[in-house]
This record gives C-alpha cells, structure tokens and sequence, in this order.
C-alpha cells in the first residue's frame, strides 16, 4: 500500500474496459493521484496531445491500456489502422515518459504478438519464433514494438519500462458491439438474444476447433498491478490463466449458462484466426506472485448476467 500513496499515476486507456478495472485496484490500494488519458480529452496517435498529457498530469508512473482493438472481423477490415494507431502510439508515449524522466512505464501488450504456430504452452522466449497469425498481425506486431522500444531504452538509457502480454480478457462490462467484440461476449450476446427473440439458431464464426485462453478481467487487473508494484526487468511476462478451451467447447459451455436450447450453426467460411492459444504463466507467479483466483464457470456467470442486467 505505501507504493502508491505518493505515486502520481496516469491510465491511458482507462475509461476502456480493463482500464475500469485498473482504477478501481489504484484506489483499493490508497492511490492518491490517478489521471486517466484518452479521447476526447488527449487524442494519443497525436504528439502534441502526448507532451499536453505529460506537462498537465506530471505522472510518475504511466499504465499504457489504450488500444485499437477488436474480433478477428474488425482486424481483417482495419489492419493499417490498428497497425500505425497502436505503434505510434506505443513509439511517442514511451519516448516522452523517457524524456519526462518518468519512475516507471507499464506497456500492455497481447497475446497477439505470438507466432502462429507457437508451441503450448506459450513460453515469454518465444516470442520470437516465427510471425503471428495473419489476421491479426498487423495489431499484434504494432504492440510488440513496444517491447523491442522498452528494452532498448532500458539498454541505453536506464529506461525502467516493463512490458506484459495478458491473454484474451472476458468480463462485465467487456465490448457487447457486434462489430468488434470479441468471442465470449459476442457467444453470449447471441445466445442470450436468440433467447429473447424466439430464435432457434445461432450462427459461429469458423470450425471450432481452434483453441482459446481466458483470463477473468479483474484477476487481469491484478496482476497488472502486482506487476507494477514489484516487476523491474526488461523480459516480457505473461499474464494468463493457464488453461486451454476449444471454441466449441465454450460454444457449449456458454449455451449451458445461458439456457439457449437451439441448435449451432458454423460458418466454416470464416477463418478460425490462431490454431491454438494457452499460456506458460509460471514466470508471473515467480517474479510478483501472481495467480488467477476466479473460476472460468463463475466468471462467465458474472459476464452473462452483467449483460442481462444491462440489456434490461
């Protein structure tokens, strides 16, 4: 607690779904001074909004969540624009925390940034190994600059900036938009909608037979900010659950907490994305103790009936 009673600190992204959830753990722990910056106030694809953020919030510690994200549909029509939105972002805010002298830069990268055929589970040294999936390489790429620019500067400068690769999030309040969710909240939006509306059926993307990782948004969180606290290296670190569930696994699961009693069909025509994704999270409990407590099941109960709740 006392790390942070005098720790000024900034969220980019912090209105965003994670960033709620990384305030909310700020101020558990008697965080005194959180900024948040994004749009509309600070636009930071911009420089000029950048340098106003550093002179107006004076930050010493800044948590970078601003992303330009979404499904594998919205990084299949986007892929210059989550590319260069995301990188300059990336490149100009870690040059100008340098430049503002600042204690301690947090860059969230994404699990994206993997080679596509990577062994599971996904080990922090291969990282390296071979180029990612190619719908979402463009987006995956862009935010592993962020790691080539954060050991760099540590290397020449003494730059403390550490960079973390959480797995596929899910929780309330996550993005219910159709055109860019990602794959629980849009299993649950269908499901619990067909219900509503009297449908039969549902329609998936893919095969479902590739596999997925999810890690509960405020155990995310958690080890974001134990991360903070206690991680000063310039290795990358995963930030995972540890398990691995096929789509059509969780299609079923989902169907199951949800009551949808129609049937399932599967566009084969649509790409699957990644074969397969789980992570080796041994290096995050070793470095700063971190270990998911939510339970998979229970998480999604609390997802589909924040979006009941919402859609009341």
């Amino acid at each position: 607690m006392d790390f942070w009673n005098t720790k000024r600190i900034t969220v980019t992204g912090g209105k965003g779904f994670l960033g709620s959830y990384i305030l909310e753990k700020l101020e558990q722990r008697g965080c005194k001074h959180i900024a948040v910056s994004g749009l509309p106030e600070y636009d930071l694809t911009k420089l000029p909004d950048i340098k106003s953020m550093f002179n107006e919030q004076k930050p010493d510690i800044v948590i970078h969540l601003a992303a330009v994200v979404g499904g594998i549909g919205a990084n299949k029509e986007n892929p210059g624009k989550f590319f260069y939105e995301n990188a300059i972002m990336g490149i100009q805010l870690i040059h100008e925390a340098y430049l503002n002298k600042i204690e301690k830069f947090v860059a969230i990268g994404t699990i994206c940034s993997y080679p596509k055929f990577t062994p599971v589970p996904f080990k922090e040294k291969n990282l390296w190994n071979g180029y990612p999936e190619e719908t979402n390489a463009p987006y995956g790429l862009a935010k592993k600059m962020m790691l080539v620019q954060s050991q760099s500067y540590q290397k020449q400068y003494g730059f403390n900036s550490i960079f973390l690769l959480p797995v596929n999030l899910y929780g309330p309040r996550d993005n219910f938009d159709p055109k860019s969710s990602h794959v629980i909240p849009a299993l649950i939006m269908k499901c619990v909608d067909a219900i509503n509306e009297g449908k039969d059926e549902i329609l998936v993307w893919g095969t479902g037979n590739h596999s997925r990782e999810f890690i509960y948004v405020e155990d995310a969180a958690e080890g974001i900010i134990l991360a903070t606290e206690k991680y000063n290296k310039s290795e990358p670190v995963n930030i995972g659950a540890g398990f691995e569930i096929s789509i059509k696994d969780l299609v079923n699961l989902i169907i199951k907490l949800t009551g949808f009693k129609g049937d399932v069909k599967w566009d084969t025509s649509k790409p699957d994305g990644q074969p397969r994704r789980m992570l080796d999270i041994s290096k995050a409990e070793k470095e700063f103790n971190f270990k998911v407590k939510t339970n998979f099941d229970e998480g999604l109960k609390n997802t589909i009936d924040w979006y009941k709740y919402k859609i009341i």
